[in-house]
């Protein structure tokens, strides 16, 4: 029975040290940008594509 409150205390000592880090990233702005690189996936091929067009288009002139 001694071994169950044992891994109880463990576990709200580690439960309580990753929340302390979880709030020092948010407060160091490590989620700020949750837009961007979502957009940024979306839209990479086209730029690619746009790349090699103009490498084309230089060829063919």
């Amino acid at each position: 029975m001694n071994i169950v409150f044992f891994m109880i205390i463990v576990s709200l000592f580690i439960a309580i040290i990753f929340f302390i880090l979880f709030l020092k990233s948010v407060k160091s702005g490590q989620y700020d940008d949750m837009y961007t690189p979502s957009v940024r996936m979306l839209f990479e091929d086209e730029f690619v594509e746009k790349k090699e067009d103009k490498a084309t288009d230089v060829e063919t002139k």
